[in-house]
C-alpha cells in the first residue's frame, strides 16, 4: 500500500518526535496517520516500536500483529516487521510473513539475511541456512551474507564450511572485525597456524570503534590462550572487556535492587494449567553447563529440546502489561503483585505449541530464567526446574571470556561479575527454601564424571524413564544456537587443572567466591 503524499509530512513529524524520544507525541502523530490511512503497515510497525519504547507490551504486540495481518509483502516493511514479531515470540506469524514474501529465489539479499537472522533467533538454524544459502548463490562474495552464514553453520556444527565462508569474507572485507572473532572460535589455533599478527594489525586500523575493538580483542585473547601465551592473552581479554563494557549501560545498584525485590516477592498459590506438556526449565548462570544438559535430554524420545526461549518472558510481559528490557526488571516484579500468573503460564504453553510436534516434555534452557523461578512455580505447576551448578570461579571466568550480544552486561568487569554471582547464589538459596522440592540441582562436574548416575536422577525428577540414548549426546546433530555451539560437539573434556588456573594471579575478585 502506497503512503499518500498528503500524510507524509505527518509521518516526518512523527519520526522527528521519535528521534527526540517523545514517545507519547510520536504515538499520537502516528495514530493520526493511521486514522487517515487505516491498516497502513509501515505506520502499524512504527506504532509497535513506539509502544514498546513506552513500555506498553500489549499495545506494541497488537500493532505488530495488525501489521502482519495486512499481508504486506513490501520488503522494507518486512525487514522491520520480522524482528517485531520475534520480539513477541510470535513464531507462526513470523514464519507466515517469510513464506508470503515468496520462495527464497525471489527474495532480495537483505530480506534473505533478515529472514535467516530471525529464524536463528527462533532457534531454527536448519531453516535459517536455506535463506542464507540462497543469498550466497545470489552473490557468493557479499561479506554480510558470508558472515551470517558462518554463524549459522557454526550452530549447525558444519565447521569446515563455516571456515571457508569466513575466510572468504575476510579476504573480501578485512576491515570487518566480526570475521576475525568468528574465525577464532572455529578451531584450536597452533603455533604454525594462527591469525595473531593479522588481528593485531587490524586493531591498529584507524577509526576502529569500541565494538570493533571488543570483537578483535576477544579473538586475540582466544588465539593467544590456545597458544598458552597467558600474559598476552590476559591483556587482550582486559582490552576486550573494557571496550565492550564502555558500550553498555549497566548499573549494579539497579541490578541489586532487582534481586532484592525478587527475594521478597511472594507469588500466590500455583494456579496455572495442570494439564498438557511438561516444561523442563534448565536454569543457572550462563556458561554453567545448561547446553550440555539439554543436549543429553535431547536424546530422550519423549523430550523436544527447544533451546533458549524467551516465551516465558513474553508471558510475564503480557500478564503485567509491561515491556521491559531483558528477561525481567523491578517494574515487572512490582506489577506482578496481584496479577493472575496463570495467564502468563497459559500464554507460554500456547506460544510453544507450534514447536512441540506432539512431545509430552520439552526443554527451555534459557539460563537467566533463574530470575523467573518464583513466577514459573506459580504459573506452571507441572514445570520441572533443573538448576545447573558449576564451580563459581570456573563459571565466572567462562563468562568473562565470552562475548555476548548486549546480554549479561555484568560479565565484563571482575568486580561486577563477582557481585552478580553472589546475588545469584543468594537468590537460588531463597528459591530452594521457598519452593522446596521444585528445583533439582545438577552439578556440572558430576555430570561430566558420572553422566549415567546424574541423568537417572534428572529423569526421575522430571517423571521420565531413563533412556540410554541420553548418553549418546556426542552424536547429536541438532542445531545448537548458543555460545557453546563448538564446545558441545567437542565431547566431554575433563581437565587436570581448571581453565582459569593460568590466570589465577589476576582473578582475586572471583577467587573470593570459593570461600
Amino acid at each position: 500500500m502506497a503512503i499518500p503524499a498528503s500524510v507524509r509530512p505527518m509521518l516526518a513529524s512523527a519520526e522527528a518526535l521519535a528521534t527526540k524520544q517523545d514517545w507519547d507525541g510520536a504515538i499520537a502523530t502516528y495514530e493520526k496517520v493511521l486514522a487517515q490511512v487505516p491498516n497502513e503497515p509501515y505506520t502499524l510497525v512504527q506504532l509497535s516500536y513506539m509502544y514498546s519504547l513506552r513500555g506498553n507490551y500489549r499495545r506494541a504486540e497488537e500493532f505488530a500483529l495488525a501489521a502482519a495481518r495486512t499481508g504486506t509483502t513490501d520488503e522494507k516493511i518486512l525487514t522491520e516487521l520480522l524482528p517485531r514479531l520475534r520480539t513477541f515470540n510470535r513464531g507462526p506469524e513470523l514464519l507466515a510473513c517469510i513464506e508470503r514474501a515468496g520462495p527464497p529465489a525471489r527474495m532480495s539479499i537483505p530480506l534473505l539475511i533478515a529472514a535467516g537472522a530471525q529464524l536463528s533467533y527462533l532457534n531454527l538454524p536448519e531453516r535459517a541456512i536455506d535463506y542464507l544459502d540462497e543469498a550466497r548463490r545470489a552473490d557468493p562474495d557479499y561479506p554480510t551474507t558470508l558472515l551470517a552464514r558462518t554463524q549459522i553453520l557454526t550452530y549447525l556444527g558444519r565447521f569446515d564450511e563455516a571456515g571457508q565462508d569466513v575466510e572468504r569474507a575476510i579476504r573480501r572485507a578485512p576491515e570487518i572485525a566480526q570475521g576475525y572473532w568468528l574465525r577464532s572460535g572455529l578451531r584450536r589455533q597452533t603455533a604454525e597456524r594462527n591469525h595473531i599478527d593479522a588481528i593485531r594489525r587490524e586493531l591498529t586500523r584507524p577509526g576502529r570503534t569500541a565494538d570493533d575493538i571488543a570483537l578483535l580483542s576477544f579473538a586475540l585473547h582466544k588465539e593467544l590462550d590456545d597458544l598458552q601465551r597467558y600474559d598476552e592473552a590476559w591483556h587482550a581479554l582486559m582490552q576486550a572487556c573494557r571496550a565492550k563494557r564502555s558500550r553498555l549501560n549497566y548499573d549494579g545498584r539497579r541490578m541489586k535492587q532487582l534481586f532484592d525485590v525478587l527475594s521478597t516477592f511472594e507469588p500466590g498459590e500455583a494456579t496455572g494449567a495442570d494439564t498438557g506438556p511438561t516444561p523442563i526449565f534448565i536454569v543457572g548462570m550462563h556458561r554453567s553447563g545448561t547446553t550440555l544438559l539439554e543436549q543429553m535430554l535431547a536424546g530422550h524420545p519423549e523430550v523436544a529440546a527447544l533451546g533458549e526461549l524467551y516465551d516465558f518472558t513474553s508471558g510475564m510481559r503480557y500478564a503485567t502489561g509491561h515491556h521491559c528490557k531483558g528477561v525481567i526488571d523491578a517494574t515487572l516484579v512490582e506489577r506482578a503483585h496481584g496479577v493472575d500468573l496463570s495467564v502468563a503460564g497459559q500464554r507460554y504453553l500456547d506460544g510453544v505449541q507450534w514447536r512441540l510436534g506432539g512431545s509430552r516434555y520439552f526443554t527451555d534452557k534459557l539460563p537467566s530464567n533463574f530470575l523467573n523461578i518464583g513466577f514459573i512455580a506459580s504459573a506452571l505447576p507441572r514445570a520441572k526446574i533443573l538448576h545447573m551448578v558449576r564451580d563459581p570461579v570456573a563459571t565466572c571466568f567462562s563468562n568473562l571470556r565470552e562475548l555476548f550480544s548486549d546480554a549479561n552486561p555484568y560479565s565484563y568487569d571482575l568486580g561486577e561479575l563477582a557481585d552478580y554471582y553472589g546475588w545469584y547464589a543468594e537468590l537460588m538459596k531463597h528459591w530452594h527454601a521457598r519452593f522446596a522440592g521444585r528445583i533439582l540441582d545438577v552439578e556440572y562436574a558430576r555430570l561430566l564424571t558420572e553422566p549415567e548416575t546424574q541423568l537417572r536422577r534428572v529423569a526421575e525428577f522430571c517423571g521420565l524413564s531413563f533412556d540410554p540414548a541420553m548418553l549418546e549426546f556426542d552424536s547429536r546433530r541438532r542445531g545448537v544456537v548458543t555460545a557453546s555451539a563448538v564446545q558441545v560437539r567437542s565431547g566431554v573434556v575433563i581437565r587436570d587443572a581448571p581453565k582459569w588456573a593460568p590466570y589465577q594471579q589476576w582473578l582475586a575478585p572471583l577467587l573470593c567466591l570459593n570461600r
